[in-house]
């Protein structure tokens, strides 16, 4: 059954990467919580194994939607190699602390950031294009900052890079493009760095590995890359606008479970 609930966790996921250009860490990670919660992981470690599959899972979901932008030309490879340092410090470094944090704590902290994602998301903002390029010590050191706070909240970076390349002036298109290849590193350093830092922690369910627990990888990643397909098509019938409005009320709903109740 649970598996199931992976399956069906994947497809919203890449529904929503599909129609918004976000990944669905923000989807994967509540329900991750209340199902490892339901199989009776311990609350000392859940929280922390939620953030840490779903980072997992974007390593598996991203390499699709990296290649198609990589076909249409579509990512600045250039900027990639430039925050790489960053993105890979920054999220190593976010791993090591969170690990540090309560589980309680940390929930609290996803549901402030969840609240504040549907405020932004619900209002539209975006942030004027009026920033250069910056050398490559403002590069890195965005770099650190999206990968550190990706870390802790399990999601792929999109959320940060994406307002932060459209705030240096690079259309809607290569940003998302652009912060899907971010994705990468994020994921792939967030995975290992999570393996390690929970490697033969009390409380593990059986086929985890560290905080990453296999089984929900392996649902979300089998159906979130189809369904991104699906996600895109229906970008093209549907109010993608009201769709949006809809996704920051359940984010709302999300941020005030996490942090009341």
């Amino acid at each position: 059954m649970s598996f199931l609930l992976y399956l069906a966790v994947g497809a919203a996921a890449g529904i929503l990467a599909g129609l918004f250009g976000i990944g669905g860490g923000m989807v994967i990670v509540p329900v991750l919580i209340f199902s490892l919660a339901a199989q009776g992981v311990p609350a000392e470690v859940l929280t922390h194994m939620a953030v840490a599959t779903s980072l997992t899972t974007i390593v598996f979901t991203s390499f699709s939607s990296v290649k198609e932008h990589h076909a249409n030309g579509a990512i600045d490879w250039m900027l990639v190699r430039q925050m790489a340092t960053g993105i890979v410090t920054g999220t190593a470094l976010g791993v090591a602390l969170i690990t540090e944090v309560p589980g309680e704590t940390l929930q609290t902290i996803i549901g402030v950031f969840a609240l504040l994602l549907s405020v932004k998301m619900f209002s539209g903002w975006e942030p004027p294009g009026q920033g250069d390029k910056p050398g490559q010590a403002g590069l890195l050191t965005a770099g650190g900052i999206i990968g550190f706070g990706s870390s802790w909240f399990g999601i792929g970076g999109g959320t940060f890079t994406v307002p932060y390349l459209t705030w240096m002036r690079f259309s809607m298109r290569q940003a998302v493009a652009t912060s899907a290849a971010c994705g990468i590193p994020i994921a792939a350093t967030g995975a290992v760095a999570n393996v390690v830092a929970g490697w033969q922690h009390d409380g593990l369910p059986l086929w985890s590995t560290g905080f990453v627990y296999w089984p929900a990888v392996a649902g979300i990643a089998l159906t979130s890359v189809p369904f991104a397909r699906v996600g895109a098509r229906l970008a093209h019938k549907l109010n993608a606008g009201l769709l949006k409005k809809l996704f920051a009320v359940l984010l709302c709903v999300v941020g005030i479970r996490f942090i009341f109740f």
